[in-house]
């Protein structure tokens, strides 16, 4: 029988994507930061 739970990695690969992070204000806030460092992702 499989478990299902995600290790953290796993989850964390997840969470860290641009559309992930335009979800919420502060992920906006990280998102823009990268912009203005990067120009672009």
């Amino acid at each position: 029988m499989k478990v299902k739970i995600r290790n953290s990695k796993a989850k964390k690969a997840k969470k860290t994507g641009f559309r992930t992070r335009q979800k919420t204000a502060g992920g906006r806030k990280v998102n823009k930061r990268q912009r203005a460092r990067h120009d672009s992702f």
